[in-house]
C-alpha cells in the first residue's frame, strides 16, 4: 500500500512538501523560497525527477558565521561528563583496552546517529516537534518527549554549574577554604595529610575538600535523605539565579547572540585544560596516574558490561536524541556540508574526552604519591565528586593554588553553560516552530518564561538533600528514556521515512549520496547499538547510592515514574492521531506513516 501510494503521488507531493516547509518557517508566500532545480534524484519514483533545492528563508534566523555553529555543537557535546565520566569509565573498564570498544561504538553507533540528526535538522529546517510532520507524523510524540527530557536535564544540570560558581567565589582567597581542617564545618574525622608526615589515613578519614563539599556547599548532613531534604540553600539559589541570568541573555535573541557567546564558553575550556595538563605533568607521581589510566587490561574486553559502558558513554557524550543537533543545524544554509561537520565535531569531542583523562589522572597520581597509597584507592570517586572533591583537593596543595582553582572552576562553568545553551535551545526551537502564530514575535518572553520554569523546577535540587535529587534525576530523568527516544528516532527515519528518501535528501544538500557504510549503520547497526544499551540497562540496573546513602525502594519507583513521564508522550500521541484522524484504518496508516501534505496550506498559498 505504501509503495503504491508513494509512487503515484510523490511527484505531486514533492513540491507541496517543500512549500509546506517554507510555510512553517513563517513565510507569507513561497516566492523566493525555492532556488533553481538541483540535480536529478531518482529515489522518489521510477522516473527521475528534479529536486527543488531549498534556500534559507529571510524569516528564519541564520548563523552569522560557520564557526558559530561549529562552536555551538562542540560546546554542547563537550560538557562536564567528558571531564568526570570518561576518565572514570576508562580506567574502570580496562584502561587502554577500553579505547577499542569506545572507538568501535563511536564509528558504528555514535557518529552515524550524530550525522543523521545534523542532516535532518538542516534539510527540514525545523525543531524536534514539527519535524515529524515531514518525516513520519505518527511519531510526533518523540518531539514532545525530547522537550520533557530537556526540562528534566535543566532541573539538575544547572544546579551542578551553581555548585561550580560557589567554588569559584570561594576560590578568591589567599588560602583556599578546603585546604585545612580549621573551619567551622569540619569534624573530628577531618584528616589533612598534605605537608605533614606520619598521618594515618583510614576508612573514617575525610579530607578537608570532602567536608567542604558535603558540609559547607551542600550541607547534606542536615538532610535525612529524600524523605526530608531540608530547606533551600540561599547561597546556592543566588548562584543558580546568576547562572540562569547569563543563560537568558545568551539565548533571548536567538543564534545571533548565542553564536557570539560560545566563542568564549566553547574555547576557554581548551585553554584551561592545556594549562592544567602541563601543570599536572610536572607534579611528582603524575606518571603513576597516567600508567593507571592507560595500562590495558585485555581480559576486560570479554565482559559485556565494558561494551555497554562504551556504547552509553559515546551516546551521552555526542548527544544524539536530545533534539539539540536538530535545532542547531536547522539554522544552517541548506547546502552546508553537514557530513564534514559531523566528522570534525565528533573527533573533537572524543579527543577532548581522551585528553581530559590525562588532566585528571596526572593529579590522581600526585595525590596517591602524597597519601602513600595506590592510585586506585584515590580514584574511587566518580561523577561530581571527582570534580568537587578530588581535583580541588589536589589543587589546594599546589603552588599557585588560588590561580589554578579559579581557572579550573571557570572551565567547569563554561563547559556547563554551553550544554545548557544547547538543551534549552532545543526546547525553544521545537516549541516556536510548532506554534509560530503565537510565538514568532515573542521569543524574548517565551525564553523568559522557560528560564523561570527551569529555575523553579530546580529549587528541590538546592535543598540540603538536593544532591540526592540531582542523582535521581540524572539516573531516571534522562537515562534509558533518552536512549529509547533515540532508538525510535533512528527506526522512524530509516524504516518508515525510508533510507532511500533520506539519502536523497542528503544528496539534494551535498550533491552526493551517503555511502553504503552510513546506510547500513542507519538501517541496522545504530538501532541495534541503542537497543543493546536499553536491554542491558534494564536487565542489570546498577544499585543507586550517593555517599553513604542507599536509595530506598520507593525512590526507585519514583524514578521509573519520572522516566515514564517523558517517554509516555510517544504512545499517547500515536493513540490520539489514530483516534482523531478521519478515514478508514488503511487511509490512516498511509497518512500517518508517510509525510504529511497539508491541503489547507496549499489552498492558502
Amino acid at each position: 500500500i505504501l509503495n503504491t501510494h508513494m509512487n503515484s503521488q510523490m511527484n505531486s507531493k514533492m513540491y507541496s512538501d517543500k512549500i509546506h516547509q517554507d510555510t512553517y518557517s513563517n513565510t507569507a508566500t513561497p516566492t523566493g523560497s525555492l532556488s533553481a532545480q538541483g540535480p536529478s534524484n531518482t529515489g522518489y519514483n521510477n522516473n527521475p525527477a528534479p529536486v527543488p533545492v531549498i534556500t534559507q528563508t529571510n524569516s528564519r534566523d541564520k548563523w552569522s558565521k560557520k564557526m558559530d555553529f561549529l562552536l555551538s555543537v562542540i560546546g554542547f557535546a563537550v560538557d562536564l561528563g567528558n571531564v568526570w565520566r570518561f576518565p572514570y569509565i576508562c580506567y574502570q573498564n580496562g584502561g587502554g583496552a577500553f579505547l577499542i570498544p569506545y572507538i568501535v561504538m563511536a564509528i558504528f553507533g555514535g557518529v552515524p546517529l550524530f550525522y543523521m540528526e545534523l542532516a535532518l535538522g538542516q534539510f527540514h529546517r525545523t525543531g524536534a516537534i514539527s519535524i515529524w510532520k515531514h518525516i513520519c507524523p505518527i511519531f510526533k510524540g518523540i518531539g514532545y518527549a525530547i522537550c520533557v527530557i530537556a526540562l528534566y536535564v535543566s532541573f539538575y544540570y544547572n544546579t551542578i554549574i551553581a555548585w561550580a560558581l560557589f567554588y569559584f567565589y570561594s576560590s578568591f582567597a589567599s588560602v583556599l577554604p578546603w585546604t585545612n581542617c580549621d573551619n567551622a564545618w569540619n569534624t573530628e574525622n577531618c584528616t589533612n595529610y598534605f605537608l605533614k608526615d606520619n598521618v594515618t589515613w583510614n576508612n573514617y578519614s575525610r579530607s578537608p575538600a570532602e567536608e567542604f563539599y558535603t558540609r559547607n556547599v551542600l550541607e547534606i548532613h542536615k538532610s535525612d535523605g529524600l524523605r526530608n531534604v531540608g530547606g533551600v540553600r540561599w547561597q546556592l539559589m543566588l548562584c543558580l539565579f546568576l547562572i540562569f541570568t547569563i543563560v537568558y541573555f545568551s539565548l533571548w535573541k536567538g543564534v545571533k547572540t548565542s553564536g557570539k557567546v560560545v566563542w568564549v564558553t566553547a574555547t576557554l575550556p581548551y585553554v584551561v585544560l592545556f594549562i592544567l595538563l602541563i601543570r599536572g605533568a610536572t607534579l611528582p607521581g603524575a606518571w603513576k596516574g597516567v600508567v593507571f589510566y592507560l595500562k590495558p587490561k585485555w581480559e576486560k574486553l570479554f565482559e559485556t558490561s565494558v561494551w555497554v559502558d562504551a556504547a552509553a558513554q559515546i551516546f551521552f557524550s555526542l548527544g544524539p536524541g536530545f533534539g539539540v543537533l536538530l535545532a542547531l543545524s536547522s539554522y544552517n544554509p541548506f547546502t552546508n556540508n553537514c557530513y564534514r561537520d559531523a566528522i570534525v565535531t565528533s573527533l573533537v569531542n572524543c579527543l577532548t574526552s581522551f585528553m581530559s583523562g590525562f588532566v585528571i589522572f596526572t593529579v590522581l597520581g600526585y595525590m596517591a604519591e602524597k597519601r602513600n597509597v595506590n592510585v586506585e584507592d584515590v580514584a574511587r570517586d566518580k561523577g561530581p565528586s571527582l570534580l568537587f572533591i578530588t581535583y580541588p583537593e589536589a589543587i589546594a596543595n599546589m603552588t599557585g593554588s588560588t590561580f589554578f582553582a579559579i581557572i579550573f572552576f571557570v572551565m567547569m562553568i563554561t563547559l556547563g553553560l554551553d550544554s545548557t545553551f544547547g538543551g534549552l535551545e532545543a526546547i525553544i526551537t521545537a516549541v516556536m516552530d510548532e506554534y509560530p502564530d503565537y510565538l514568532a514575535n515573542r521569543r524574548e518572553l517565551f525564553v523568559l518564561g522557560l528560564v523561570v520554569v527551569c529555575f523553579l523546577g530546580s529549587l528541590s535540587t538546592l535543598t540540603n538533600g538536593g544532591a540526592y535529587v540531582v542523582k535521581l534525576l540524572e539516573e531516571f530523568g534522562v537515562g534509558s528514556s533518552i536512549i529509547a527516544v533515540g532508538f525510535l528516532e533512528a527506526i522512524a527515519v530509516s524504516w518508515f521515512y525510508g533510507i532511500t528518501r533520506f539519502s536523497n535528501d542528503i544528496k539534494s544538500m551535498l550533491g552526493y549520496s551517503p555511502g553504503l557504510f552510513w546506510k547500513v549503520c542507519w538501517v541496522a547497526i545504530s538501532p541495534a547499538f541503542l537497543a543493546y544499551i536499553i536491554v542491558s540497562s534494564l536487565l542489570k540496573p546498577p544499585p543507586l547510592q550517593l555517599f553513604d546513602y542507599k536509595y530506598p525502594d520507593w525512590s526507585i519507583t519514583v524514578g521509573y515514574v519520572i522516566g515514564a513521564s517523558s517517554f509516555m508522550w510517544i504512545p499517547i500521541y500515536m493513540v490520539y492521531k489514530l483516534v482523531w484522524t478521519p478515514g478508514s484504518l488503511k487511509q490512516k496508516n498511509v497518512g500517518l506513516i508517510t509525510r504529511q501534505t497539508s491541503t489547507a496550506i496549499k489552498i492558502r498559498l
